[in-house]
């Protein structure tokens, strides 16, 4: 929580002007009911028009300046809460962005939505309502309560017995909400999860018949989200009736003792009125403060686990390297082993390729080639071993690594936009450029005949087939002219002849590029210059498509599963 509140020291000046205007105002309002009780004690028996005009103006002054103080006081501790939630949540999205892969993994993509959206928006009301309730509150309740001293003492003292009830009911109240609350979001995060999940899958959920299954395991979940609110709901909604119980139980005293005062002749009746001006001044005070508990409640166990986000120390930090490795490789595995929390992904890989050399990966699905990919990039840091490039550690790069590539990921993404916009992805390119990648991913045909590069992309781009779709996104790969371009089962939706057309096209057009192509058909890696089998994370061969038919067993499987009841396209 220290995190979030940091972010309001840069207005401390405009807080300070704002909580003065509110105490000015908050004291106006205090006022009104001593002159009241003067007006009709002291005043209205002597028939004087000209003090009761006086009297009366001082009263209007006084409810001017309140209205005035307090407006203006709201409106400016609604634009620090504003300021400070947008700086929030930018912070925020960025370190979302810097985070390291194995950071996404453990903290998970809905809980990071959930503190984005909900979490701030809790946050934002609990710096609001601080500052419009956070002074005016305490000053009525404390200046109500030291008032009502100056009416009547023994009155006051009957009320102020109530004092230590309701301080222990704010206490308890507010130190279990914060845990309830914190309980809440992360079911919270759990529902937003299962959201993310039916709507990127709703076709398949469709097409299986799931539909009802679905809707019954959201439902479970959304009963626990609503239980946990409901939970954290009633123990904080306590707090209100209780303090009210409290505190009528509390004027219920002062009446029965006040009429005995003014029928002895001690308390004037301008004073009883006064009082329990008073006491509506305390009451809604009291129930402002309640108010309090419950926002801060809430604010405190989102600002928690924001500030948990904001704290998480920065990964992947570039190690210093002294001196560039004379190397005739231009990429070089060394040995290296990888693994996710203890169980192994990839051991003791070990492989080189020149400049302008291309790189086959095959094997089953779960064997390490898409984890062979994200340490390249270094997403995440090998366990043992050494990745270079041109001869340099990966982890001596900073964030000029990623510029060296051109990717598509075997999940990936395209936006809501252009055509143009899906390939360029704001990187300043010409249209030259665009179209030269749509041309060599075999794209520009159909682009044209769809609306060309202007025309739109519905959500996930599902106005166009799968096969499509992947040579879009290997046009916004290659349009920026990678050294490095690394292809994730990016041709499994193509056609065979597609497929070979593609190939055929990025030798003859990037000799200068190292291609990494990861796929589960043989036809789609056997142009490679090496090709890498992987199996259960371990390297069973290494070579080129003759080498490996007669030398790797797992090689001649996978090619004799595919190739079995037929001869599969081969355009090279």
């Amino acid at each position: 929580m220290k995190t979030v509140f940091s972010y309001l020291s840069s207005y401390k000046a405009r807080m300070a002007f704002g909580l003065f205007l509110k105490a000015v105002g908050t004291f106006a309002e205090l006022v009104l009911p001593l002159i009241m009780a003067y007006m009709i004690d002291d005043v209205a028996p002597t028939q004087n028009a000209l003090a009761l005009s006086l009297w009366g103006a001082a009263m209007l002054v006084c409810a001017v300046a309140a209205l005035v103080g307090n407006v203006t006081a709201n409106r400016m501790a609604s634009r620090v809460a504003r300021d400070t939630t947008t700086r929030l949540r930018n912070d925020l999205f960025a370190k979302i962005l810097s985070l390291s892969a194995r950071q996404i993994d453990e903290v998970t993509l809905p809980s990071l939505v959930s503190r984005l959206s909900s979490d701030t928006y809790n946050v934002h009301n609990m710096i609001g309502m601080m500052q419009r309730l956070g002074i005016r509150a305490p000053i009525l309740l404390v200046g109500g309560v030291a008032l009502t001293f100056t009416v009547d003492p023994v009155l006051a003292l009957v009320l102020l017995f109530t004092v230590p009830v309701l301080t222990i009911i704010v206490v308890f109240v507010s130190k279990r909400g914060i845990g309830l609350y914190t309980r809440l979001q992360r079911s919270v995060d759990s529902m937003v999860r299962k959201v993310r999940d039916d709507y990127t899958g709703i076709r398949v959920i469709k097409a299986l018949s799931k539909t009802e299954y679905e809707s019954e395991t959201f439902r479970k979940i959304n009963e626990e989200v609503v239980a946990n609110e409901t939970k954290a709901g009633v123990t904080m909604g306590v707090t209100n009736p209780l303090m009210n119980a409290v505190l009528n139980l509390g004027m219920a005293a002062v009446i029965f003792v006040g009429a005995y005062r003014v029928s002895a002749g001690r308390v004037k009746v301008g004073d009883i009125i006064a009082f329990t001006s008073y006491f509506t001044i305390i009451l809604n005070a009291v129930i402002s403060v309640s108010r309090i508990f419950v926002n801060f409640s809430k604010g405190g166990a989102s600002a928690k686990r924001i500030g948990a986000i904001l704290e998480l120390p920065r990964d992947l930090i570039p190690v210093p390297e002294e001196k560039k490795a004379e190397d005739d490789a231009f990429i070089r595995f060394d040995h290296v082993s990888f693994s996710y929390n203890g169980a192994p992904a990839l051991t003791d890989i070990s492989f080189s390729l020149k400049k302008g050399e291309s790189l086959g990966v095959i094997g089953a699905t779960g064997c390490g080639k898409s984890t062979l990919v994200a340490l390249l990039l270094r997403f995440y840091d090998v366990d043992k071993g050494k990745i270079t490039i041109d001869g340099k550690d990966v982890r001596a790069y900073g964030a000029e690594l990623c510029e060296k590539f051109g990717v598509v990921f075997q999940s990936d993404f395209l936006m809501a936009a252009s055509v143009k916009e899906n390939i360029g992805f704001e990187r300043e390119l010409t249209d030259e450029q665009i179209e030269r990648a749509a041309e060599y991913a075999k794209a520009d045909k159909f682009i044209r005949a769809h609306e060309g590069y202007e025309g739109m992309l519905t959500a996930r781009g599902a106005n166009f087939s799968g096969g499509q779709k992947q040579r879009l996104l290997i046009a916004r790969a290659l349009a920026s002219s990678p050294e490095i371009l690394v292809l994730d089962d990016s041709s499994s939706a193509l056609d065979y002849k597609t497929d070979a057309q593609l190939r055929k096209t990025l030798l003859q057009n990037l000799p200068e590029t190292t291609i990494i192509m990861i796929a589960q058909r043989i036809s789609s890696v056997k142009f490679a210059d090496k090709i890498l089998v992987l199996d259960g994370g371990k390297a069973v061969g290494l070579g080129s498509d003759e080498e490996l038919m007669r030398t790797c067993e797992v090689y001649r499987r996978i090619y004799a599963s595919q190739h079995e009841g037929g001869e599969a396209y081969d355009g090279i």
